[in-house]
């Protein structure tokens, strides 16, 4: 009896400890197989205001927040007194927002002759603190910098 329980102790020693060495993982290792495992072209969360916030589907949030941006851009254009929209088919913009809520656009095409792309850059550079406050778009809970094409249609139907 007396040996059955020492070798059942011994056992029980034997199968719990853990004798063998695990490797450690790298700690730069696992970084280094997350960062490949994330994908960084797209984001978790679009940039949004306020008001697009309440929006479940991820969606209609985006499309609520397009649909805001470009008539804000378009109120902008409407009111300088530079611009003159009448002659102004449509504009595409490159725009850049930043992880820090700052807005910076650049023009990619124009169909004006009169107005260069500079001077709706400078314009529309000026006015950025006119747009309602943006939430920045979000990485895994981390605001990060988005661009994205901003194609405006300046010319309304008379039908």
């Amino acid at each position: 009896m007396k040996q059955s329980c020492i070798f059942l102790f011994f056992l029980i020693l034997v199968t719990s400890c853990d004798f063998v060495p695990k490797d450690v993982p790298n700690a730069q290792e696992l970084l280094r197989k997350e960062l490949h495992a994330i994908d960084w072209s797209k984001v978790d969360d679009y940039p949004s205001y306020e008001s697009c916030d309440t929006i479940k589907d991820v969606e209609k949030s985006k499309e609520c927040f397009f649909d805001k941006f470009e008539f804000e851009t378009y109120t902008i254009l409407r009111n300088d007194s530079l611009v003159k929209i009448s002659t102004i088919d449509s504009v595409q913009f490159q725009v850049i927002l930043t992880s820090k809520n700052e807005l910076h656009f650049k023009t990619e095409k124009v169909n004006e002759k009169l107005m260069p792309k500079f001077m709706l850059d400078s314009i529309m550079n000026h006015h950025k603190n006119s747009f309602s406050k943006i939430q920045p778009a979000t990485k895994r809970g981390i605001p990060v910098t988005t661009q994205f094409d901003l194609n405006l249609s300046l010319r309304v139907s008379s039908d």
